[in-house]
């Protein structure tokens, strides 16, 4: 009888935990003695400097006068409360640390703060901003720039030619745990407590800014209310409370509000896209351009891979990207799921689809038609590559050929219907990793690496992979994680963590199932990594959607939904299942509602809590939202061979959301969300 685990459908191992209430999460750990609590003042200026911060006596106030001084670190929003300078709306100028949560927050609410040099923002993302640069690299290391060819003259003699500009708005992340820490001190050690995807990340960024050894500081995030990048690293509410608790001498407990991470946590940033594309009169590209342009703070650079994608969806002779930097007083983006892909794919598979009413071909066989043979940004190959086999397979289970390719034509009672396609692309990342692999004198095995798990179902998958390389069944596989104390591991971010904990897992396993008796093997799978093949190693997927568009109010609304995928091989089918639909519920979200709105005058943002901020709930999700993929064999990718699933659902879903807007309509939105003012004017 087979004991395989990876591929079936085992429940998540810490549901019960959850569901009753008992895991536990950042503050809700319980202290040896009585905790203090931390509430932060959020700076009301947008720009400026702080002169004096007075609190009332029966709190202690913590503000640039008298905070303890930190050790330099790359990430500047970590020098929390080290100067005067107010680089942003919200950004943290004191705090109060009290006997209760209410006795702080109240402490908070009367301290005052004098400003100087308060001046209007400049928060205002343009393609002319006087501040605009190229940054050296964009995130994950890749290049700012790449041109291959000539594609201005390729677009001066093209057949048909879509040139047009594309929008998305600042998103957030909206994790349901917010950003919370609980810090503690004994004897020059620092153990935290904190809501991150990133233990051992933490970890270091505290050690360096604590001035301590690593092995001085221990960071505990065993259970996770979700992140969405917004904890993919160390966030100033960390750095906040370990600064409280020594102050104070005490365990400090620190929950941001749901306005703080609106400021304080990352956004995904704005964008805004130039897309060229010039075809041949049979729909042919020969040439693609892509130019983006998007924001930074004052006080740290970030700048998303929004052009990235562009790089390796279609075969063109002639092609440019480029990503261009804005330094405003706004707070610092950060990563939010498929960062860069997301607002990339929108605005290039936006136009493709442009270009197949341009050229009159199906938009599923004008992206079939472009497909390439090899990755066009490296000319590798392809470990494997299934865009087609999902486009395919997916028009199959949709109905695309009973579709009317006419805008507007289909109409039922008061609402126009209509139904679009997108393809979608993430890159197979992977981290070197350790792992460590235990086995007792009554042969039960705990596995230990200091993964985190954010809602994924990471614990159940890792379980998975280690039974199947020990040849046992997962239920006499313990697994440890969340804990900086265990062998070191990436965070969890890029869709990366099953692959990189994975293989360090099925490594550290493999070697203990080849010992007798107990025993205790530890591995690193640096090694590993640096000895793989010269392959172009991406996800791929075809996202489906149809709409209803209401032609007295403009209100959209997604009636189904459908996703295939090319994912290699799937862990687990039901947490991949739901993790392809979470993805594709972010894609609603960005296509339909969610929007950071930029206040011109007084900076930071306008609707800052979720009765003005919409997330998607229940009611905007339809019941026939479907997820499935196609069967992909790649042993060039991990000992598992599966890629990352937790962003490509999000990826192209918004592009095929709008392109069924305008099948259903005839109205072209180019800026996202798609609003009923942006729709209803032109029906």
């Amino acid at each position: 009888m087979s004991t395989a685990s990876i591929g079936q459908s085992i429940p998540r191992t810490e549901s019960v935990a959850k569901v009753t209430g008992q895991a536990r999460y950042a503050v809700e750990q319980h202290a040896e003695t009585a905790p203090a609590y931390c509430w932060y003042v959020p700076a009301e200026i947008p720009t400026g400097r702080v002169t004096q911060v007075t609190a009332p006596a029966d709190v202690t106030l913590l503000w640039h006068e008298n905070a303890e001084k930190l050790g330099e670190i790359e990430d500047t929003e970590l020098a929390v409360l080290q100067s005067d300078r107010v680089a942003y709306r919200g950004q943290i100028v004191a705090a109060v640390v009290a006997d209760s949560l209410e006795a702080a927050r109240e402490g908070a609410a009367q301290v005052r703060v004098t400003y100087a040099d308060e001046a209007r923002p400049d928060n205002e993302l343009t393609t002319d901003h006087a501040s605009l640069y190229a940054p050296v690299t964009v995130n994950a290391g890749f290049p700012t720039d790449v041109t291959v060819g000539d594609p201005d003259s390729a677009l001066a003699s093209a057949a048909h030619v879509v040139d047009r500009w594309y929008t998305t708005a600042p998103m957030h992340n909206s994790p349901m745990e917010p950003h919370a820490t609980t810090a503690q001190w004994s004897d020059g050690v620092l153990t935290v407590w904190d809501s991150t995807q990133a233990p051992s990340g933490v970890q270091g960024d505290l050690a360096t800014v604590f001035g301590l050894d690593p092995s001085n500081v221990r960071v505990v995030a065993e259970n996770v209310g979700g992140g969405f990048g917004a904890k993919g690293s160390t966030r100033p509410n960390a750095v906040l409370a370990a600064m409280a608790s020594r102050a104070v001498g005490r365990t400090v407990k620190l929950a941001l509000p749901r306005q703080a991470l609106f400021d304080l946590v990352g956004y995904r940033t704005p964008t805004i896209n130039h897309v060229q594309l010039g075809a041949s009169a049979d729909g042919t590209l020969a040439a693609l351009a892509h130019d983006t342009f998007q924001q930074t703070s004052q006080i740290f650079e970030f700048c998303e891979q929004t052009a990235e994608s562009s790089r390796h969806i279609y075969a063109s002779p002639h092609r440019r990207t480029t990503h261009r930097l804005a330094v405003l007083d706004v707070p610092t983006p950060r990563w939010m799921r498929a960062p860069g892909e997301a607002p990339g794919m929108f605005a290039v598979e936006t136009a493709i689809d442009e270009l197949s009413y341009e050229v009159g071909i199906d938009p599923i066989e004008l992206r079939i038609l472009n497909e390439p043979d090899v990755d066009p940004a490296s000319g590798n190959a392809f470990s494997s590559r299934s865009v087609v086999e999902c486009l395919r397979e997916g028009a199959e289970r949709f109905g695309w050929a009973e579709r009317d390719p006419r805008p507007g034509h289909r109409r039922e009672g008061r609402k126009l219907i209509g139904t679009g396609v997108a393809t979608a692309s993430y890159p197979v990342l992977i981290s070197p990793s350790t792992a460590s692999a235990t086995r007792a004198e009554d042969g039960s095995v705990t596995v230990s690496v200091a993964a985190s798990d954010i809602g994924t179902g990471a614990r159940t998958v890792l379980r998975q992979i280690a039974a199947d390389a020990l040849g046992v069944s997962a239920d006499l596989v313990v697994l440890k994680l969340g804990d900086s104390a265990l062998p070191k591991a990436p965070g969890a971010g890029g869709s990366s963590g099953t692959s990189s904990w994975g293989w360090a897992v099925t490594k550290a396993c493999t070697e203990l199932a080849s010992k007798t008796g107990p025993a205790e093997v530890t591995v690193d799978t640096s090694d590993d990594l640096d000895a793989q093949k010269d392959f172009a190693r991406m996800a791929f997927g075809a996202q489906f959607a149809e709409v209803e568009v209401d032609v007295d109010t403009g209100e959209v609304r997604v009636r189904r939904m459908l996703g295939v995928f090319g994912i290699g091989r799937v862990m687990n089918p039901r947490l991949a299942r739901s993790q392809l639909i979470g993805g594709m519920t972010f894609g609603i979200g960005m296509a339909l509602m969610e929007a950071g709105n930029t206040d011109p005058e007084f900076g930071g943002f306008s609707n800052h809590d979720f009765a003005e901020y919409h997330v998607p709930v229940c009611a905007d999700i339809p019941v026939d939202i479907e997820a499935t993929w196609v069967e992909e064999h790649d042993d060039e990718l991990s000992p598992m061979g599966g890629k990352g699933i937790g962003e490509i659902g999000t990826v192209g879903s918004p592009a095929a959301i709008g392109n069924a807007v305008f099948h259903a309509t005839g109205v072209r939105v180019r800026d996202l969300p798609i609003t009923l003012d942006k729709v209803l004017p032109h029906l």
